[in-house]
């Protein structure tokens, strides 16, 4: 058992990734130090996985005063067992309902905010200009008819319109995730993650039934399951294809050579009466119910949580602000995903294993995988992902 920290000192825990992540955290407690003198600072930065491992016991027994964590299911799983502190009054008191809108309710748990988010990054469709120029696709698709019309144009020029590394599961949740809320939207999107709509839903089958459209026009490559992310990029690369559906994470690994013909662009809007909703995972901090000193740790989350603030951390993060005041960043990929999130009215989607219990989305990624192997398998695998809901769900 750890010995109480004694009051004026803030402990806060920190998951990292690599040198610059923590580099750029120290940079803001190193401000947060200046500004407050008076408050005496302990930070423990923990590697993320073995961070994940000990999360559950630190808010169960002596936790610190701050932690970072996720927005969404990852949230609501700790504020339902009365583990995380209400910061909505945090949220009237800061603004933070003008300046963090589009993250709102992925903050929330029944009407109440339980996190103030730092970052998050926009997912989209990576495409090639030379490629499109070449196919003679005048603009990037903004509508469905248009996206299926570059689709045969590619196909017709040689070139595989999507690449897909189906052996990382994820990237197929992307699809279903990307399909779901165009033709669903979010609301109808988050109660399948909750597990209270039967995946047997007509609504369900129309997401499928619009995937298998792509499948059947040969929009992906071929065998994409033999690839993962890491495998899948050179197809881009090299010209071989045209698009990817991806987050703006990846774009560090784009070769400094064909950089200047990368675009991006938002998803394909599918049904106009459905309000836009987007999937953009969200970091955030928060306070443990059982911290020690919480008073010091309002003052903090009220100084980081500024548009200066989170463009530094956005930067150093390698993400964008979820702060929409914050100065849009410089690079042109980033400043589309801004700009994408930030106009966001429909709600913003976690992604698919962050908005549901593990043992439901591995088992649902698993259902993708067997999907995009053998479309026609489709009922089969819908109806075994119901008996998977309702045995964990139990309703």
């Amino acid at each position: 058992m750890t010995p109480p920290v004694q009051a004026g000192t803030l402990a806060v825990n920190v998951a990292f990734k690599g040198a610059s992540q923590r580099a750029v955290w120290q940079q803001v407690f190193d401000q947060f130090k200046k500004a407050h003198p008076d408050i005496a600072l302990k930070v423990a930065f923990v590697d993320e996985e073995a961070y994940k491992v000990q999360l559950p016991g630190w808010l169960s027994t002596a936790p610190p005063d701050v932690i970072t964590w996720h927005d969404g299911e990852r949230m609501a799983y700790y504020a339902q067992r009365g583990l995380f502190e209400d910061l909505s009054a945090d949220w009237s008191r800061n603004d933070w309902n003008g300046m963090y809108a589009s993250t709102k309710e992925a903050s929330s748990y029944r009407g109440k905010q339980y996190a103030a988010p730092t970052v998050y990054y926009s997912w989209g469709m990576f495409y090639r200009k030379d490629l499109f120029r070449k196919a003679g696709i005048a603009a990037e698709p903004k509508t469905w008819p248009e996206f299926l019309d570059a689709c045969k144009k590619l196909r017709a020029a040689g070139i595989t319109p999507v690449a897909v590394a189906g052996r990382d599961a994820w990237t197929l949740a992307g699809w279903f995730d990307y399909l779901d809320l165009r033709l669903n939207g979010n609301a109808f999107h988050q109660q399948l993650m909750a597990g209270t709509i039967p995946y047997t839903d007509a609504r369900v089958r129309k997401v499928y039934a619009a995937w298998k459209e792509l499948i059947d026009a040969k929009v992906f490559i071929e065998n994409p399951l033999s690839y993962d992310l890491d495998a899948v990029q050179p197809f881009l690369f090299q010209g071989k294809a045209a698009m990817m559906l991806m987050g703006t994470f990846i774009t560090a690994g784009f070769p400094a050579s064909i950089r200047p013909e990368m675009g991006y662009f938002q998803f394909p809007i599918i049904d106009a009466k459905v309000p836009t909703a987007e999937d953009g995972p969200v970091e955030s901090m928060h306070i443990p119910a059982k911290a020690g000193n919480k008073a010091d740790a309002h003052v903090f989350l009220a100084f980081v949580e500024t548009p200066a603030i989170g463009a530094e951390l956005a930067k150093g993060l390698g993400s964008l602000s979820a702060n929409s005041r914050s100065a849009p960043p410089d690079d042109p990929i980033s400043r589309t995903g801004f700009q994408i999130l930030a106009n966001t009215k429909g709600g913003i989607a976690q992604f698919y294993d962050r908005d549901m219990t593990k043992e439901m989305a591995d088992k649902g990624m698993e259902g993708m995988q067997q999907f995009m192997s053998d479309p026609g398998q489709l009922d089969a695998i819908l109806a075994r992902l119901e008996e998977t809901r309702r045995r964990i769900y139990k309703k």
